[in-house]
């Protein structure tokens, strides 16, 4: 995927706001706008078309409006939907919801990006713990942007081996740091648009120097590896390949995500139904 970088720091609210926000959260911002724009092009939203012109705000404006919203930029998509549009009704959920029925009902605006990774670790010859950790890694978007690797793996602890939920974790902040041994160079996209000369926030580069030293720091390597560039637009992936991997790897509760009274329920239950008010 080709990212327009002027529309990209136009839409953090111009060069001088992008330059308050430090790196973490502008690594952030661009994986939301990286998957914003794939299911765009998905559903073929005429505003994918970058090179038409657009009018963009000063920083003031973009300030301005932040009382004039009822959410706060780092929810997720199931909540703040980014076509400007209103949101739908969803279709109700099982009682006994199945993860296969979260991809189909509720992961809609990442479970593109997510496959395509998994995919490409697949093919890529991984084992079949990192395949589900690239295919779960960034779903947690759906209700929550901002430390997403820790967001996601608490999601899923309960059901995965320690391995898939260590990678996903641990690959927000890996993604900062290149790694010769498996191919993996930072990328040229983040000095484009961070700078070249920029530093992780203190967290991020302490948890990094924890993970480097951690027997598991290569499976939270590999999901890194697989992730960056699952951002094609016109790949078309289904979960079905991904179907005994997770009978294999994942801990279906038979009361179905949500009900099973595990420290995460509420997190599968907030999923199920975002438009509860309380």
């Amino acid at each position: 995927m080709k990212i327009d970088q002027k529309k990209f720091i136009d839409s953090l609210g111009g060069p001088e706001a992008a330059s308050r926000m430090d790196s973490e959260a502008r690594a952030d911002a661009l994986e939301s706008h990286m998957m914003a724009e794939l299911n765009r092009a998905k559903t073929g939203d005429p505003a994918w078309d970058q090179t038409k012109p657009k009018n963009y705000p000063t920083v003031a404006e973009v300030e301005a409006q932040i009382e004039t919203r009822k959410y706060r930029e780092g929810v997720g998509f199931m909540y703040v939907p980014r076509t400007g549009e209103n949101v739908r009704k969803l279709p109700p959920m099982p009682s006994n919801a199945t993860l296969f029925d979260f991809f189909k009902l509720r992961f809609m605006d990442t479970s593109n990006h997510v496959l395509q990774s998994a995919n490409l670790a697949m093919k890529n010859g991984m084992s079949e713990e990192i395949i589900l950790a690239c295919l779960l890694h960034d779903v947690v978007q759906e209700i929550i942007r901002t430390d997403h690797g820790w967001w996601g793996a608490q999601l899923f602890e309960p059901y995965v081996p320690e391995k898939v939920s260590f990678a996903i974790r641990y690959h927000q902040t890996l993604r900062y740091y290149p790694d010769p041994s498996v191919g993996y160079e930072y990328p040229d996209l983040y000095r484009q648009l961070f700078g070249a000369d920029y530093v992780p926030p203190p967290y991020i580069e302490a948890t990094y120097q924890m993970v480097r030293k951690h027997p598991r720091y290569m499976d939270a390597r590999l999901v890194t590896v697989n992730d960056l560039y699952a951002f094609d637009p016109n790949a078309v992936v289904s979960i079905e390949p991904f179907t005994d991997i997770i009978g294999r790897h994942f801990k279906q509760p038979k009361e179905g995500l949500g009900n099973d009274g595990s420290p995460v329920a509420h997190m599968w239950r907030t999923i199920a139904r975002p438009d509860q008010p309380l």
